[in-house]
């Protein structure tokens, strides 16, 4: 009897079990769709966008250059010498250009030092990729042609680029300068200055030919009569991606000088050029 009791007790058991399953089973074989998401496939495998790596910022990302001699060299009844080392370095990134032109000349006529100039100038444009940016600058000048010892000039303005495509570029600069200059025997002159510039670079017939000018007009502000400009004109016949044959042709002005000097300076130079740009 007691056998019999527990075959039944755990018949019923079992039946209980079985009831209890079933709706469980048919929860697992039917799952509820509406509490599915259906994932994209792409998601699984992009990073999220907290955890996804960003690029460094960096200040200089390009770095360009260009190194120049020129001279001009005769023998005879006038034994002339004249060199001229130029430089371009470019120190470009997403915010700032960094550039500068330095500039040295030497030149002996019969044997007398004639020419012994140094110029230094660095520009640093804010948001220089853009249609229109602002610049501070800063020169440092010496001039044995000109009799000036120590000529400095600093101050700030702003650009504008007026096109930019692979084969001319064209800039113009206004600035507003204070400059300092002393001479050998004249007194130091200072002053303010208006500083305009046009700065252009052009290529044609496939960079077969090369042309760039630069030019700088600076009238004094509180005297009209003191006035500057310089222009450098140069013609360049690349021989090869880095290399290339030039000629320069470079006139200054100026109408403050010291005694025995005469204002305006013109010359004719042939060269050649490095650089990667």
């Amino acid at each position: 009897m007691k056998k019999l009791t527990c075959y039944r007790f755990f018949k019923l058991f079992a039946f209980l079990i079985s009831l209890i399953s079933i709706p469980a089973l048919a929860q697992d074989a039917k799952p509820d769709t509406t509490k599915l998401k259906l994932v994209p496939a792409d998601s699984l495998i992009a990073p999220k966008p907290d955890t996804a790596t960003k690029p460094p910022r960096v200040l200089i990302d390009t770095i360009r250059y260009r190194f120049a001699g020129d001279g001009n060299f005769t023998r005879g009844n006038v034994n002339r010498s004249l060199m001229v080392l130029r430089a371009e370095l470019i120190f470009g990134g997403p915010l700032i250009n960094i550039a500068t032109n330095p500039r040295f000349t030497y030149g002996e006529q019969n044997g007398i030092l004639a020419e012994r100039d140094s110029y230094v100038d660095l520009f640093v444009d804010v948001f220089k990729k853009h249609k229109t940016y602002v610049f501070g600058l800063a020169v440092l000048e010496t001039s044995n042609l000109r009799r000036i010892d120590i000529r400095q000039m600093a101050g700030a303005g702003i650009g504008y680029r007026v096109f930019r495509t692979k084969s001319h570029d064209l800039t113009l600069t206004n600035a507003i300068l204070y400059e300092s200059t002393n001479f050998f025997e004249k007194s130091t002159v200072t002053t303010v200055r208006n500083s305009f510039r046009v700065k252009g670079k052009h290529s044609f017939l496939s960079d077969k030919f090369r042309f760039n000018h630069l030019t700088f007009i600076q009238p004094a502000l509180n005297d009209l009569s003191n006035t500057r400009w310089n222009t450098i004109l140069s013609v360049e016949l690349p021989l090869n991606k880095w290399m290339a044959l030039r000629t320069s042709f470079e006139n200054s002005y100026e109408s403050v000088v010291e005694t025995g000097r005469k204002r305006n300076d013109s010359r004719i130079t042939f060269g050649i050029s490095v650089g990667n740009k």
